[in-house]
């Protein structure tokens, strides 16, 4: 997940998180009625951090071992962070610098360290080793970036033994070293045993997306920069993947969501996402004509995202959908999890979403995606396997 430009009148680079004026819920013109929410872990803060996916992913592990076990955990996102910066480095250095190594990741990343290193609780490795109480991966970032590239030169003719270990130096000063043990509630653990006491199997999982330009109801490469491991993702109909998701929260399952939240419909400091329809000339007549010809482009679009309640949206269909990603309209912008979903006042339906930029917003750190902008918005998802119906996973099995 990487570049957002929020409609907050506001630039940020990566998923950083946001502060914004809170919201008082009646001024937005939404009234929400959550309908089906599943059991949920508390809301993190990413901060001044472009690591949203791994925010989202261990809240999504975190409320998987909740709905199993009933047990509550913090999970560590920083080891996960650091684990994927050493093995992104050495396919950057082996790819001679011309793939993406920044802050971003994918939803597959979890999992995949999870497999291989295993996991951590917060407590054991929170990541903050440079005098802040909170996130802040500018500094170390541009760090290993710089780094990297002078490796990349080899200014040796070839590398050294050397240079994964000068990584790590780095990330040991920024984010601490990691523990070869630790003890959690009395008990002494490696990352690899902590991982194995929590329950979860990661053959239970698995990530989709959808788009035309790839063989439905199999397996694709998800192109996309932040997909470093060049992870494989099951590509299903944009409807499939809607009744995947639609499935899983109707039976109490969580699902972690990549999306772009670059859309001027995408309201966070108000609690909503929305993709509104496109007034058209040929809608307007008379004076109201008069007036929509006179704006700018710039003031029609501020106009149509002038939301003050439900409204009318976008049609998505796969052609649509293709479209804005091959365009670039679409982009790949922030890991999120899907926790449930409600209804507004007019009974329209819309997903209850966790974020990762603090809990100081308007609905306690969630907000409400229409099923529209979800359609039309999504890079994609990962859920347990039980949570894919039978009528979509026979599709798969063909």
């Amino acid at each position: 997940m990487k570049r957002i430009l929020l409609s907050l009148a506001l630039s940020v680079p990566f998923c950083l998180s946001v502060s914004a004026a809170i919201e008082n819920p009646d001024s937005t013109g939404f009234k929400f009625t959550d309908v089906k929410v599943c059991n949920s872990t508390s809301v993190k803060n990413q901060a001044k951090s472009g690591t949203c996916w791994c925010f989202s992913g261990n809240s999504f592990l975190e409320d998987e071992i909740l709905r199993i076990t009933g047990k509550e955990y913090d999970l560590s996102e920083m080891f996960i962070v650091r684990m994927c910066y050493l093995d992104k480095a050495e396919k950057y250095i082996r790819m001679n610098g011309h793939i993406n190594f920044n802050q971003g990741g994918s939803v597959l990343d979890n999992a995949y360290v999870w497999d291989k290193y295993g996991m951590m609780p917060e407590d054991a490795y929170k990541g903050l080793n440079y005098g802040e109480d909170n996130h802040n991966h500018s500094e170390v970032c541009n760090a290993m970036i710089a780094y990297l590239n002078e490796i990349n030169k080899k200014p040796g003719r070839k590398l050294s033994t050397a240079w994964l270990n000068g990584l790590a130096g780095i990330m040991d000063a920024y984010f601490g070293q990691v523990p070869e043990t630790f003890t959690y509630e009395g008990k002494s653990y490696t990352p690899q045993s902590f991982a194995k006491s929590l329950g979860l199997d990661m053959n239970n999982y698995m990530a989709f997306t959808s788009f035309s330009h790839h063989p439905f109801n199999k397996p694709c490469g998800l192109e996309v920069a932040d997909n470093w491991l060049w992870g494989q993702y099951m590509n299903v109909t944009i409807d499939d993947l809607k009744s995947i998701v639609d499935y899983a929260v109707e039976n109490g399952y969580p699902v972690a969501w990549g999306a772009d939240v670059s859309e001027g419909g995408f309201k966070w400091n108000k609690g909503y996402a929305v993709i509104p329809e496109e007034t058209k000339e040929s809608d307007l007549e008379g004076t109201e004509l008069s007036r929509w010809v006179a704006l700018s482009a710039k003031e029609k679009e501020n106009k149509r995202f002038n939301i003050k309640g439900p409204v009318k949206e976008i049609t998505v269909t796969q052609e649509s959908r293709q479209q804005m990603f091959d365009s670039q309209e679409t982009t790949d912008d922030h890991g999120m999890v899907i926790e449930g979903y409600a209804t507004d006042q007019n009974g329209k339906r819309y997903y209850k979403v966790k974020n990762s930029w603090d809990d100081k917003h308007i609905y306690k750190g969630y907000f409400y995606v229409s099923e529209a902008y979800f359609m039309a918005k999504t890079l994609s998802i990962l859920v347990n396997k039980d949570a894919v119906p039978k009528s979509v996973m026979k599709k798969l099995s063909k």
